[in-house]
């Protein structure tokens, strides 16, 4: 897959639309008759900022590979309606005086105008750039049937997709597009770097919740293709290709748009007020303590895994004397590596706090499943069963695991295995109300005492 798609097309289509933003504001400016205070004014470029933040929190540059145009002017409008209604908000408080409504009327018109060309532009642009090979998801088909030579149809004919079809894997039926029995799917994924996977529903049922286990650990998503009356214990959403339609077997409710809007609001807001009224005088505190007592940094960086697997620089506050064995040995009951000020920051958790700048970097969220140090990662990930799944959404300072005792040393097999348990339910079954209650109940938990915080 073409990664440099990742990396450099959200940049690119951001300062697209600023562009985009500046030519329609331009206009309004000119239509309303203010553009003689254009350059005198540096109150317009609040315009362009909430654009900015509004085009990267909703991640408007996500062009879906099987959405079409109607979709991205759909987007727009609905963007559109959230931006003049914030700007009318700001533009009346910081005027002093009641918005302009020539001027807001041409500016909504101007957007429209100028962002849906360069969007709807943009749009065409991609499946182009798709069609001829670029920015792909590589994609295979189990089993066959009816709906499966259909399927593959729509890839063979829709290039614009982006989805390049590798082939079958079935026991019956050869092609010159079978890969190989179904048998041997095991063998042979792992060497040709799946982004997705297509199951007709006629196979075993043993065998499709094999596969689906399979593509959970390895962050792979799995759509499957109905044929009959497909029986699982999930709740079930479909996508469309063209006139086709396929079921999302692994989706989760964070693959929702609104409910990552919803989930990163909350994360930006409550961690932008812990950095503003909290982190800013106990940082030089809680700094000043640790200085007294040790030499050393005031902050402990550590690598830890976050959302699919991505390693991040994870921010406490330094609790032991400089150690080489941090990363792989945890603290115990009595560690003598812990210092004086150390383990009152352990027992309230005030170690943890310095993760809220995590937060606000967007690398951690406030409710998830506590990241691990890599070592210990790599080590449970081969000794628990579904262990990666925990990393399909980004990790948190607190977790549904952890206000059911779940914190602290691991001792056995059986509490790593009970976090896990616990995180895959909360990741299953996520709400904004779910992760409400669990900050409370962390409050609640932090009032207490707890034996298990070293």
């Amino acid at each position: 897959m073409n990664k440099r798609y990742y990396k450099y097309f959200p940049w690119i289509f951001v300062l697209g639309d600023i562009f985009a933003l500046f030519t329609a504001l331009l206009v309004s400016l000119k239509i309303s008759g203010q553009l003689s205070h254009v350059n005198i004014n540096p109150q317009y470029l609040i315009f362009i900022v909430v654009w900015i933040g509004l085009t990267v929190f909703r991640k408007d540059y996500k062009i879906g590979r099987t959405t079409e145009v109607e979709n991205t002017i759909k987007r727009l409008v609905s963007s559109l309606i959230w931006y003049l209604a914030i700007i009318s908000i700001l533009w009346m408080i910081i005027r002093n005086e009641r918005a302009n409504i020539d001027f807001h009327l041409s500016l909504a018109t101007g957007l429209f105008l100028f962002i849906g060309i360069y969007r709807v532009a943009v749009h065409l642009l991609l499946k182009q750039y798709r069609k001829k090979g670029n920015n792909f998801r590589n994609a295979i088909i189990i089993g066959k049937g009816p709906g499966s030579k259909r399927l593959a149809e729509v890839f063979n004919k829709r290039k614009d997709f982006g989805i390049n079809f590798l082939g079958y894997f079935d026991d019956a039926n050869p092609c010159i597009q079978t890969r190989g029995r179904l048998s041997g799917f095991f063998d042979q994924a792992p060497k040709i770097n799946l982004d997705l996977i297509y199951i007709n529903d006629r196979i075993d049922f043993p065998l499709i919740k094999r596969i689906i286990d399979y593509a959970d650990e390895r962050y792979i998503k799995v759509k499957v293709i109905p044929e009959t009356n497909l029986q699982l214990e999930k709740n079930l959403s479909f996508s469309q290709y063209g006139d086709f339609y396929v079921i999302n077997v692994n989706e989760i409710p964070l693959d929702n748009l609104l409910n990552r809007f919803l989930k990163r609001t909350f994360d930006f807001i409550f961690s932008l007020f812990v950095c503003i009224f909290i982190l800013s005088w106990l940082i030089p505190l809680v700094g000043l303590m640790i200085k007294l007592e040790s030499k050393g940094s005031v902050f402990f960086v550590q690598k830890r895994n976050g959302v699919n697997n991505i390693v991040f620089n994870c921010l406490k506050f330094r609790s032991m004397t400089p150690n080489d064995y941090s990363d792989t040995k945890q603290a115990v009951k009595n560690d003598p590596r812990v210092t004086k000020t150390g383990a009152f920051l352990r027992s309230t958790s005030l170690d943890e706090m310095p993760q809220f700048i995590n937060v606000l970097m967007g690398e951690m969220s406030v409710v998830g499943p506590r990241p691990h140090s890599v070592p210990m990662n790599t080590l449970f990930r081969t000794q628990i069963e579904k262990y990666n799944l925990r990393h399909k959404i980004k990790p948190g300072i607190t977790g549904l695991a952890q206000i059911k005792g779940f914190r602290g040393e691991i001792e056995n097999p059986h509490q790593i295995r009970s976090r896990v348990k616990l995180d895959y339910f909360y990741i299953k079954n996520w709400s904004i109300w779910m992760d409400l209650g669990i900050c409370l109940k962390t409050v609640y938990e932090l009032a207490s005492i707890r034996e298990n915080a070293y």
